[in-house]
């Protein structure tokens, strides 16, 4: 009986938490932020590169992008890992 009050409020909690963000999301369609209006305006003369997104991606977010893609490969080699143990148990 503990344990299922020990869950019920983890879920209870997580339900708050997800309700709580989407009243502090911005709502679709609204105009961008100041932050946004700046990288659109500057990104150009600051990164070297039309494409905007590349822009954000590679020179504003370089550290997170390089994080991101960590984990990416981080990920896929425990996956891989795991998949060719359990096969060389099958083979024996």
């Amino acid at each position: 009986m503990r344990q299922f009050f020990g869950w019920l409020s983890l879920v209870v909690l997580m339900v708050f938490l997800v309700i709580g963000a989407l009243f502090i999301m911005r709502p679709f369609g609204e105009p961008p932020s100041v932050m946004d209006d700046y990288i659109i305006d500057n990104a150009q003369e600051e990164a070297a590169s039309n494409n905007v997104v590349a822009a954000v991606l590679f020179d504003y977010r370089g550290f997170d992008t390089l994080g991101e893609a960590t984990v990416l490969f981080a990920a896929v080699t425990g996956a891989l890992l795991v998949l060719r143990a359990s096969h060389k148990k099958e083979e024996t």
